[in-house]
């Protein structure tokens, strides 16, 4: 049996402050959600610092009606703000200056561990991959993100979640090493089990690509700290089979998009069906706390943010959309990350991983 610790790789090293920078103008909801989410976790969590970077005639004074994100926040004045409907390359060459720009310079420059924005995914990883560089090895950085599961933690990670709609065997191996550094870091398994997804678990179903990319998991997985479980299907996404789910971002962006669709639409018929009559009102009094806690498990902000994988420093993505409890999600997110040294730990697991599977295959193949 697979072994599991208890609680998350960061319970296991000593708490220290962690320091995010925060881009507090993207977003559909402007300045006061973010200010908001913040604040949450600033009641939550004492050791976190924030650096949040917008037009602080916005901020200042929501930050200042809430003391205890005051005692721990720095504003600094950024002129521009990333649409979210701007084009990644019009970002890049407009964006120096923005709140998305100098929050991302912010971990750049060291003064933070981590960035969270709710803005441009596009322009976000545009801007990060040249601020902060691909980590040496790396051909595409991912988005790597939390899906609810029957596994003991309540999670799987799958990734890429729409960082890149095109992935090759090398980089779905990438992939595979990549979430599996962050299944050990942010979910404190010693030994994930992965999964390549396709449309079937039959050895010659799928494209070429994921046929060659199943042998250089595989042989991967005899060397590394991970079980690689072969091909698993969408219905294996929210199972107890498998802790990383690897595919492409294109797949994985339209399965991510789809679950939190299904999820909203789950909330918006039990509500409407326990208030079709007295009976089901009453009925929905009686079962009030196992509804609640069930709204809460399905609740797609409490699992919000996604992780840009594969770069010189950490990157948390929220949904543009996310209200406060959203970006706190987010935000705890972050201070996962910033715990431990993150970029690193993937660095060193694609360096002494990836080259070497790649060479014995290509070795092989050359022998005949």
């Amino acid at each position: 049996m697979m072994a599991r610790d208890k609680g998350s790789a960061t319970d296991r090293v000593p708490r220290r402050p962690v320091t995010i920078a925060v881009d507090a103008m993207g977003g559909d909801r402007g300045p006061a959600a973010v200010i908001a989410g913040m604040d949450q976790s600033a009641a939550k969590n004492p050791d976190i610092r924030f650096i949040v970077f917008g037009n602080k005639a916005q901020i200042e004074p929501l930050v200042a009606r809430r003391s205890t994100l005051a005692a721990c926040c720095e504003v600094r004045h950024a002129e521009g703000v990333v649409t979210m409907d701007a084009k990644p390359s019009h970002a890049m060459r407009n964006g120096k200056g923005t709140s998305m720009w100098e929050s991302i310079d912010a971990v750049r420059n060291g003064e933070a561990q981590v960035c969270v924005s709710c803005g441009n995914t596009g322009a976000l990883m545009a801007m990060s991959m040249v601020r902060l560089r691909k980590i040496p090895g790396v051909n595409r950085p991912a988005i790597a993100c939390l899906w609810p599961s029957r596994n003991p933690g309540g999670f799987n990670v799958m990734l890429d979640a729409g960082a890149d709609i095109r992935a090759d065997a090398e980089d779905l191996l990438q992939y595979a090493l990549m979430g599996t550094s962050y299944a050990r870091v942010g979910m404190g398994l010693d030994r994930p089990r992965v999964g390549l997804l396709n449309v079937g678990t039959e050895e010659h179903k799928g494209r070429a690509e994921l046929k060659q990319a199943y042998e250089l998991i595989e042989a991967a997985s005899a060397r590394a700290p991970f079980k690689f479980v072969g091909y698993v299907e969408g219905g294996d996404l929210p199972s107890d089979r498998v802790d990383v789910i690897v595919t492409d971002g294109f797949t994985g962006n339209v399965a991510l998009k789809t679950g939190e669709g299904t999820a909203k639409l789950i909330q918006e018929f039990l509500r409407e069906a326990f208030k079709y009559s007295i009976l089901s009102r009453i009925a929905a009094l009686l079962a009030l706390t196992s509804l609640s806690r069930l709204k809460k498990r399905i609740d797609p902000r409490r699992v919000n943010g996604g992780v840009f994988l594969g770069l010189n420093g950490s990157v948390v993505k929220s949904h543009g959309s996310a209200d406060a409890t959203g970006v706190s999600a987010a935000i705890k997110l972050a201070f996962q990350m910033g715990q431990a040294d993150f970029p690193g730990r993937v660095a060193a697991r694609v360096a002494s991983l990836s080259a070497p599977v790649q060479g014995d295959l290509t070795t092989g193949q050359d022998d005949g």
